[in-house]
């Protein structure tokens, strides 16, 4: 089955189960989670209210958390992998967007009252977004990563949480990024020697 056959944006992730045809993660977390009737009901609660709280999370998420995580690591290192160059002023501007956003993580949708977001005593699907988000930054360089998450000690602390949780399939899911950061990392230091060489001999 092609990708396009699933998702005619072309694009992962996308979910197939029988029949039917699902793409645009958080629409796949709330059907995974409300399909089965084993799922603990703290991951997407009956209650309404509950619910629309999670929703929130999850519509915040896509305008701030992922425009500013997405924009800086593809533009910063993803893009050479696709055969484009990279575009440090488009990475500095998803790097301020991630920054702000992590900061609201930190001031608003982590609460007191508890350990994941909404200040719940368990975690929900937004708390498996939002921290699978955060872990991209394992993807560029370790002095990039701990220049931007290092001083936030809560946000770390609440993907420590959210992985114990999840275990085994949170580590299971982001053990293919070690390899991935390995390659991807081999390509920007040769297009960092390549334009340094097209620099010397300009």
């Amino acid at each position: 089955m092609v990708i396009t056959e699933v998702n005619p944006m072309k694009e992962v992730p996308a979910l197939v189960h029988g029949d039917f045809k699902l793409f645009e993660s958080h629409a796949m977390l709330i059907y995974l989670a409300s399909a089965f009737s084993g799922v603990a009901d703290h991951w997407y609660p009956a209650d309404l209210q509950k619910r629309a709280q999670i929703h929130s999370v999850l519509d915040w998420h896509h305008s701030n958390l992922r425009r500013g995580s997405a924009t800086y690591i593809f533009n910063s290192l993803i893009a050479l992998a696709l055969g484009r160059p990279l575009n440090l002023e488009k990475a500095a501007e998803g790097e301020k967007i991630l920054i702000a956003s992590l900061a609201k993580i930190e001031s608003f949708w982590l609460r007191d009252d508890g350990p994941f977001l909404l200040g719940n005593s368990q975690p929900s699907i937004a708390d498996l977004s939002l921290a699978c988000e955060v872990m991209q930054l394992e993807l560029v360089e370790t002095k990039d990563r701990d220049r931007i998450l290092s001083h936030h000690n809560r946000i770390l602390k609440w993907v420590e949480d959210t992985k114990s949780a999840a275990a085994p399939h949170f580590e299971e899911l982001h053990s293919l990024m070690s390899p991935a950061k390995e390659k991807l990392l081999s390509l920007k230091s040769l297009a960092t020697k390549e334009a340094e060489s097209h620099g010397k001999l300009a």
